[in-house]
């Protein structure tokens, strides 16, 4: 007997149309075995067949227009707005990719020509490139139903390797799932590839997850979403007989550090930005800073004032899902009730709807911090602890302290930046993305940004989930030995056929 379960609006509690169905593991396993069906197909797909394949996602993710964002809307309580630059954000990192494909450089190519005149032995004639790993699993996340989610960088970033996706779609907003999962398929048979280049499985429980992770023809896979989540898929995937990499996002609490120079100078300002980028999305982006660090001085003391006042007039507002918004107040009764905790200011607009978040920011010191290091833990929401230190070594001594992040952010006038050169090399062993005088949320998707961090931030500090380098994780290295030039791929035939940047004998060139 098949399992159903539906969306439910998070401003109202209220279920939404559409039942949608558990997938079994029977049909988990058919998704698999039709992606692995269609790797050795897909696997030798040209950059271009794959550059058309992504736009053409992108196209169709377009054409769904309005029905897309309203079912978004709905599942999510999510700005109409907000998910309108969502689908850009989406269809603008499919593009790129597909931009990057065409270049072809991404293949890493490496040329060592033999030397058989060589002394004492001959040199091989020795080739290198990335290929794809083979089919990948997806999982959706639940805070960018588009962007992170069944055709996000993820997904991306994994068609443009060349690796077949099978996407596990998040319970709280499986229409749009659904809905963009129907897009992506449509675009697969338009460019005329197999079936199972994409698949789509639903399931509100964990079983259908774990049962993508331990599946044998699963090479790797994609995870945003929490620690306790990404944990468990790791733990599933180091355990099967062919362990796999597992790149998974879980969180982050991304300390901000305000020196005293800039405070002086700029406090105001900076206490409104700070609790912006808080309570931003109802705080619930991976970027947003749930820790900040200031000195303890008169000017500390007006800038915690005015961050207090600006998180009083934060509004409330519904938080995706109500098990998130069950696990934001427990976390935040945690915090509040840990030994030498300053005070906690909440907003003092009250809503009783439903989940609805409601801003907090707390206060404490350096030696209460370093004591209880739970101080530090990622509490998913409109929240932020802030800690106050006597001296700059208490700074240092935080940051020291510091488990990996996402980001970590400085804010100082030029001078003091170069006065703390110190903590600056802290953070840059603490965080994959480090920030002077910003502020984290917000992630542009380029070339050089890196979407990452040392764990528990990560499972894989080496990788980034967005950005053009994402399509690192899917691919591996191979060499080939005196192969004959006629067999050998395009990207490492003498002639170099692509025009690509390769490295010849230690020197890139065309």
């Amino acid at each position: 007997m098949s399992t159903t379960f539906v969306a439910i609006n998070p401003a109202t509690g209220e279920n939404l149309p559409g039942e949608f169905t558990e997938s079994t593991e029977q049909e988990v396993d058919q998704a698999c075995q039709r992606a692995a069906e269609a790797f050795p197909t897909y696997r030798k797909a040209s950059g271009e067949v794959k550059a058309q394949l992504l736009e053409r996602i992108a196209d169709e993710i377009m054409a769904l227009g309005p029905d897309l964002l309203q079912r978004a809307h709905e599942e999510t309580a999510l700005p109409l707005a907000r998910l309108t630059g969502e689908r850009g954000r989406t269809t603008g990192q499919l593009r790129l990719f597909a931009q990057y494909l065409r270049e072809g450089s991404w293949v890493d190519a490496r040329i060592d020509p033999a030397l058989p005149d060589r002394q004492p032995l001959p040199r091989p004639d020795l080739r290198q490139m990335l290929i794809p790993l083979g089919p990948v699993g997806i999982f959706g996340a639940s805070n960018f139903p588009l962007a992170f989610s069944v055709a996000g960088g993820d997904t991306a970033s994994a068609l443009a390797a060349g690796c077949p996706v099978v996407v596990k779609a998040h319970p709280a907003h499986p229409g749009t799932s659904a809905m963009v999962g129907q897009a992506i398929q449509k675009a697969v048979a338009a460019c005329g590839l197999p079936e199972g280049v994409f698949s789509i499985v639903q399931g509100a429980g964990t079983a259908v997850g774990m049962a993508i992770v331990q599946h044998p023809l699963i090479k790797a896979v994609g995870f945003t979403g929490s620690f306790r989540g990404g944990k468990a898929l790791y733990d599933a995937a180091v355990r099967r007989p062919e362990p796999i990499p597992v790149y998974a996002e879980m969180g982050s609490t991304n300390p901000v550090f305000f020196l005293p120079g800039i405070v002086k100078e700029k406090g105001p300002g900076l206490a409104k930005a700070y609790v912006d980028s808080v309570t931003l999305g109802v705080g619930q982006f991976c970027t947003n800073p749930g820790l900040a660090v200031i000195r303890q001085s008169e000017e500390g003391e007006t800038f915690l004032a005015q961050a207090r006042q600006a998180m009083t007039q934060a509004p409330p507002a519904p938080m995706l899902t109500q098990g998130i918004h069950r696990a934001y107040t427990s976390g935040l009764e945690k915090l509040s009730a840990l030994p030498h905790m300053l005070e906690t200011s909440r907003t003092e607009t009250i809503v009783e709807g439903y989940a609805h978040g409601h801003p907090a920011l707390l206060a404490t010191t350096a030696d209460a911090f370093i004591e209880h290091p739970e101080l530090a833990e990622d509490v998913f929401g409109p929240s932020s602890v802030m800690i106050l230190a006597d001296t700059k070594e208490e700074m240092l001594t935080i940051a020291r302290n510091l488990e990996g992040h996402l980001t970590a952010t400085v804010h100082g006038t030029p001078e003091e930046l170069a006065d703390f050169a110190d903590l600056l090399e802290i953070l840059e062993q603490k965080v994959g993305r480090l920030l002077i005088n910003g502020f984290p949320t917000g992630v542009e998707v380029s070339h050089a940004m890196n979407h990452g961090g040392p764990y528990p931030a990560t499972t894989d500090v080496r990788s980034t989930s967005v950005g053009t380098n994402a399509i690192q994780r899917f691919a591996r290295p191979i060499c080939y030995q005196n192969y004959p030039d006629s067999l050998l791929p395009d990207a490492l035939k003498v002639a170099n056929p692509l025009q690509i940047w390769r490295l010849v004998d230690g020197e890139w060139q065309k």
